[in-house]
């Protein structure tokens, strides 16, 4: 089982066996697992002694970010950056956080990058009882996950700035990853923001009035991150509706050109089909100006038509 624990007391985070942690009283014991197979699940039943209800929420395969009060505790999912390459179709890996006054349980799948912040905060001494833990948890992720939402926003930036007809093809490719980048994050970000706000406001001891307006800070970074998020969706879908106008466009000056050509070559091709038949009695076949004739026909014919086109400004519509 790969697990790591923190004693700590009085502000100082020492780290101990998971065996130390399930009989040590002090300030507060932090259990973190990372990983989700049966041992897991037998170690938080047995020597762990959580309810099955706890255990089966800490070690579900598929979560949302979710608060939920049970008797003296409350489970939190949170979702985060992880250090592993993300699936396309899930962007952010979970973390799991069972907490009562003393103790909390924390359990990943993947590798989460807040994880490292957290430790960083518990051995800096700045962690003292359920709630800070909870709050470096919330702001860790928050904080991570920022400049990824405003690189997405500068992205279309970038898009916007570039929008020509000639790149529509590479311009659509980039506005697209930016739109399944921006739903996959707000789907987790708008249900995370809910559940740090329903943490806030849940009643116990263990939760300080400094660690309340911590976690309501971190909700509402998460709030304005959906924003945002919301706000480059629409502007991708827009993006994406120029684009294909754009292209539209595009093809439909080429189907002009092609019209055009179509059209000065149509009685073009009529005449010059017409005298290169192989049958007798053509007229003036037999004449020697005969084919100055026609090409002098066909050139009067092809500068007609070309300047009534431009008279009826086909060349600029």
């Amino acid at each position: 089982m790969d697990a790591y624990c923190y004693r700590i007391a009085g502000g100082d985070g020492t780290r101990i066996d998971p065996a130390e942690a399930l009989a040590d009283r002090c300030d507060l014991v932090w259990i973190h697992l990372a990983q989700i197979d049966q041992e897991t699940q037998d170690w938080l039943r047995g020597p762990a002694g959580l309810d099955d209800y706890i255990v089966d929420a800490l070690t579900a395969t598929e979560t949302r970010p979710r608060c939920e009060a049970f008797g003296d505790g409350a489970f939190l999912n949170l979702r985060g950056r992880s250090k592993e390459e993300p699936d396309s179709s899930d962007l952010l890996a979970s973390v799991r956080i069972w907490a009562v006054k003393g103790r909390v349980f924390s359990v990943t799948r993947k590798p989460l990058i807040a994880v490292g912040a957290v430790k960083q905060e518990v051995t800096a001494g700045r962690i003292r009882d359920p709630g800070d833990l909870i709050t470096a948890f919330a702001t860790a992720i928050t904080t991570d996950l920022d400049p990824d939402v405003a690189e997405l926003g500068d992205q279309l930036d970038d898009c916007e700035e570039q929008l020509d007809a000639n790149r529509v093809f590479e311009l659509r490719r980039n506005v697209s990853r930016v739109r399944v980048a921006a739903i996959a994050y707000r789907r987790f970000l708008s249900p995370q923001r809910s559940a740090l706000e329903k943490l806030a406001a849940l009643p116990g001891d263990w939760l300080g009035d400094d660690d309340r307006l911590h976690i309501a800070a971190a909700a509402d970074r998460a709030a304005r991150m959906a924003e945002e998020l919301e706000s480059i969706r629409e502007r991708s879908a827009l993006m994406h509706e120029t684009l294909s106008d754009l292209r539209a466009e595009q093809i439909d000056g080429r189907t002009l050109i092609i019209s055009i050509v179509a059209m000065v070559f149509l009685p073009l091709t009529f005449i010059t089909g017409l005298y290169g038949m192989n049958v007798a009695h053509l007229p003036y076949a037999q004449e020697p100006w005969a084919f100055d004739a026609i090409m002098g026909v066909c050139t009067t014919i092809a500068v007609g038509v070309v300047l009534y086109f431009v008279r009826r400004h086909w060349f600029t519509h």
